[in-house]
Order: C-alpha cells, then structure tokens, then sequence
C-alpha cells in the first residue's frame, strides 16, 4: 500500500517546489497558478466592483499576492497593492516578475511603504494578507508585526495566502501576533500546523497549483539542499562530523578508501578507515587525507572488535562492509561491531560484505540503520527474487524496510528508497556506473550525511541523487569510459549547486 497524506510540511513543501522546478516545473508557474487560484476564490464569492487591498511582502508569498492583484484587476476589481518594504529588495525572481508585471497597470494602486508608521489607511471590502509564507520562524518583527496589526485593525472579510502571517506552518504556534483570518487559501496540501490555528485560519480552502502528487516522490535538488550544512565562519574541525569506514581485505584495497575519500569530499571533518595491516598500508599510500587504523590480522577479526569500539565512540557515524570479504571470522566480527555500534548510539550504514553478513542474523536496530544493496545483495538479504515492475519493486523495498526498521536504498536503473512509509525514486545515474566502485563512493556519501546527523531517510535519497549525478556529469566528459574515482571531483560541484544536473538530464532525454 502507498500512503497518501493530505497534509505536508514546510520542509517538504521547501523540497517538493525546488524539485518540481528541476523537473520542468517553474517557480513562476507554481506562482502564476497560486496567485490565478486566490483570485478565484476571491471572484467566487464577491462581486466584481468590489475594492480588494493585498498586502505583499519581498518574497515569494508576496509574489502570489502580485500574480492575485493582476488577475483581480483584469476580473473588474479595484485592487491596491502595499508592500511591505522596497522593491528593489524584492530578492525572489519570481516575485520580482510578477511585481513588475503590476508597474504599467494604471488600475492598481501600488504602495511602498518603507516605514511602518507610514503604513496607508486603505479602506477595502476584502483584505488578503500575501506578507510571509510557509518559512517563517521566529518572533515577528517590525515592520511586519505592524502590517499584521493593521490587517487585523481592518474591518474587512480577511483573507490569508497559503498560511495567515505569523502561524507557524509545522506547529502552529502564534509568533508574537498573527492575522486573524477568514478563509485560508493554501495550496497543494494543507499544511501540518493549520490544523493547530483554526483560530487563525478561519474556513480553510486548499487549492492545486500544478504539481501532480507523485513528484512527490522523484528525488531531487531539493533533497540536497535539505542535508546539506552551511558553514558558518566559527565552525571547528568536528562540526561536520567524523566518519569511520571498516572495511578492506587483501583482495579488495580500493572500496574503503573510495568511501571514505567520497565522504571527505561531500564535507566529513574526519575519515578513518579501518582495515587488515597490509591493506591499511596499502589505503596510506592512496591519499595522505585518509587516517588508517592497522588492524592484526589478514582479515576482519573479534580480535579487532576492542580496538575498533574506541573508534566507534569517537565518530558520529560508521560505514561497515566495502571490501571486507566473507570469511567465517569476519561475519562473527560485524555482528560483534553491529552490537558496539548500537550500544554507542551512533548511526549505521551496511553495504558489500557487511550486508550479506547482516543477513544471516539480521534484526532491528536500536540506531539508525542504513543497506543500500543491489538486486543480488537484496536477494541475499531477503532470501526474495525482486519483482520486475517498478511499483511492485516500492511495495517490496517498503515492506522489507520496515520489518527491519531500516532505511533501505536499493540501488538500481531507478533506485528506490524507502523508511517503510515514505518511498523516493532517484533517476539519476547511467549505465557507465556498473563498473566497481561506485556504490562505494554512494556509501560514503550517504555516510558523511549520517555523520552530520542529517535524518536518515534524507540522507539516503541525497545521497543517490549526488552519486548518480556525478556519474552523469563524468558520462558528459568522458562517455561510458568512466571509473569510480572519476565521481570524487563532481561530488562538490553537485553540492554546491545540484539544479545544474536538470541540464544534463534534459540533454539525455533528448538523445537517449
């Protein structure tokens, strides 16, 4: 079964827009259709010579508040526009097109108020409140804490764009002061605190504006922008988190340090990789920004569980399984670390060796817990064939994530990730990707956001989507002739601005 909910958070909403606009859907038309859907709702229920004062702030609620005056004029209503601020701190794009669509509009009377005492004494049948939106946090301040006293002042039929200002959009907690509205225009789903605020919401009306329910579900820029830390100047070495990485055998060298050069480049302070003496050595001599712990031994041993517990109680996260190899001693050792891990409280991705070990005992966790395996890997850990469709393969990796209260990443032409109840599809990534060690650089992206303390979930279908759009990025330069080093260097390009790939993947479709 695929949950529907009909109500959706800020956060969400924040994601599901910057999405929307990677997958060809614009802020200006998501704005276009929120202003046009105000102004209808307005147009319903009064008469078209009636005054309408929209009071608009700089960003992007004010822009629907801009797009509702246009569409209320041309419908015969006298409209006046007040905004709060100056236009030229306008910042939104969008916001900034729609207000300068109003500028040859003789039949609007437009404010700019920027001083709150100089705030007009409009007289209006309907007052619709366009100042903030769904991202307000905080006590409201002047001047808009005075717009808010003035709207409720009015003795008009109020009406608030998307959420009243001053509600809290996730709690509904009151900010200072709130408009008192009476109906609501909200749009796409409600939002999760205006249940909380009826007082404030007044008769609520929740509107479409374009975007179909299953780009809920495509992993995007967005998901990016939501784990991704900002660097303050006063940041220390450990605020973006330490990783350690256990993994490596005699055979397999490469994987761990693929994972842990990957996580360094997605922003860890700190990689330690934990492996078999020679291959340790081997790992030092790759790259001098990777810290290797020697363990005794020709493999992953009990006898290294006591020095690795020190580490694990070091770091804010573990990745466990790249190139460890599957003898009989080395999957006694992962279910000992499994137990230090969770005792230790810190998050947990398994991938490789460490998944199918897993699956000869595997049980919940008490820490978040992260698999990312392919078709054969799931296999081994469920003991079931995949199916071939692509929904039926969602309801499997849903249910099979939430026996084992994990976030599953099944990797994959489409990957599919899923916490058991929410389900995300990634469509990045190219047949060049089959060669090895690109699931490792996938494993030590999503481990850097485990240690940042990004939400699990999230961290998971970021991750996906940098790892498949680096692949891409190397695929423009080099075509299918790619190795997984190649991803390293397009990890922080991706980071830094992920809306970059929506060319890529228009130049794909296109050819492909």
């Amino acid at each position: 079964m695929r949950r529907r909910t009909n109500v959706i958070s800020s956060r969400e909403m924040r994601t599901l827009e910057a999405n929307a606009e990677y997958y060809g859907v614009s802020l200006l038309q998501l704005m276009e259709n929120a202003g046009r859907e105000v102004a209808s709702e307005i147009a319903s229920r009064f008469k078209p010579d009636s005054t309408v004062a929209i009071f608009c702030g700089l960003g992007g609620n004010g822009g629907d508040g801009f797009v509702a005056a246009r569409h209320l004029s041309a419908l015969g209503f006298k409209v006046t526009v007040v905004l709060a601020g100056r236009s030229r701190d306008i910042s939104h794009n969008a916001a900034l097109e729609n207000w300068n669509a109003l500028q040859p509009l003789k039949n609007i009377i437009i404010y700019e108020v920027t001083d709150s005492s100089l705030i007009p004494d409009v007289k209006a049948d309907i007052v619709v409140d366009a100042l903030l939106g769904t991202g307000t946090r905080g006590k409201l301040k002047p001047p808009i804490i005075n717009f808010v006293k003035k709207i409720n002042s009015l003795e008009a039929f109020k009406i608030a764009v998307d959420i009243p200002t001053g509600i809290d959009a996730d709690t509904g907690e009151v900010l200072g002061e709130a408009v008192k509205a009476n109906l609501t225009v909200t749009f796409h789903k409600s939002k999760k605190g205006l249940e909380k605020a009826l007082e404030y919401v007044g008769e609520l009306v929740v509107k479409s504006i374009g975007l179909p329910e299953e780009l809920e579900h495509y992993a995007g820029p967005g998901d990016v922008q939501l784990v991704v830390k900002p660097r303050l100047p006063e940041s220390h070495k450990g605020d973006f988190g330490r990783l350690l990485v256990i993994g490596g055998s005699e055979t397999f060298t490469g994987a761990p340090a693929l994972v842990a050069l990957a996580a360094l480049r997605t922003g860890v302070d700190l990689a330690y990789v934990a492996a078999p003496d020679k291959t340790a050595r081997a790992i030092s001599a790759m790259s001098p920004d990777l810290i290797t712990i020697k363990l005794e031994g020709e493999h992953l041993n009990p006898a290294n569980v006591p020095l690795l517990k020190s580490y694990v109680e070091k770091v804010d996260a573990v990745v466990m399984g790249p190139g460890l190899g599957l003898h009989r001693d080395t999957a006694e050792a992962v279910k000992s670390l499994i137990d230090v891990v969770e005792a230790s409280g810190k998050a947990l991705l398994l991938d490789a060796d460490g998944l199918k070990a897993f699956a000869a005992f595997k049980r919940m966790l008490r820490v978040p817990l992260v698999l990312t395996p392919h078709a054969g890997e799931y296999a081994i850990l469920t003991g079931r064939k995949l199916p071939d469709g692509l929904m039926e393969k969602v309801d499997e990796v849903k249910s099979t994530a939430a026996e084992l209260g994990a976030i599953l990443l099944l990797k994959g032409a489409v990957d599919i990730i899923s916490d058991g109840e929410r389900y995300k599809l990634n469509f990045t990534g190219n047949p060049g990707m089959t060669v090895g060690g690109t699931g490792d650089v996938l494993s030590g992206v999503v481990g850097a956001f485990l240690a940042q303390h990004s939400d699990p979930f999230e961290a998971a279908v970021a991750g996906a989507f940098i790892n498949g759009a680096a692949g891409d990025f190397v695929f423009e330069e080099r075509g299918y002739h790619m190795v997984a080093s190649d991803l390293l260097e397009w990890i922080p390009r991706v980071l830094d601005n992920p809306m970059n790939h929506a060319r890529v993947r228009r130049k794909s479709a296109k050819t492909g």
